[in-house]
């Protein structure tokens, strides 16, 4: 299993939003972090709005701001809203009819397995673990200006 660039970035998004004390994170700055387009965040950033895991404000003060408590949005809930599809094989994906063992093949039954098992781990991670885990990640986003980086583990 391969997550998307986006949801790669989607995740970024909510912990930089996380890490930043101020109330609102502006979209130039996090893509000035992270070293990529603002088009390219604003594209990731409409599923994460729709779905409530981030909140926009708009106006000339605006920004973007976490839609609830980083400890209460889980890895599972980014990756439920930026992946497409969890289709490790064909025997996963609606037209799979085709093959004669579909309702009684052992490897469906061992994706399938896989897949829950993935699942149950990205759930257990939530954004503010991730966050919480680096000390310094505030100062490799370029929040605290004044805090020395930590030496890379």
């Amino acid at each position: 299993m391969r997550l998307t660039r986006q949801t790669n970035y989607a995740v970024r998004i909510l912990m930089y939003c996380a890490a930043n004390d101020a109330p609102l994170s502006r979209i130039g700055d996090i893509a000035k972090a992270y070293s990529v387009s603002e088009l390219f965040l604003f594209k990731i950033l409409q599923p994460l709005t729709k779905s409530g895991l981030i909140q926009s404000v708009r106006g000339r003060n605006g920004g973007i701001r976490l839609g609830r408590a980083a400890g209460k949005i889980s890895l599972l809930d980014v990756v439920k809203v930026t992946e497409d599809n969890f289709a490790m094989a064909e025997c996963f994906e609606n037209d799979a009819s085709e093959c004669p063992l579909i309702d009684s093949c052992a490897l469906n039954s061992a994706l399938r397995k896989a897949l829950g098992a993935f699942f149950d781990v990205l759930s257990s991670y939530s954004i503010e673990d991730l966050v919480t885990a680096r000390p310094s990640i505030n100062f490799l986003l370029g929040l605290d200006e004044d805090q020395p980086a930590a030496p890379a583990a």
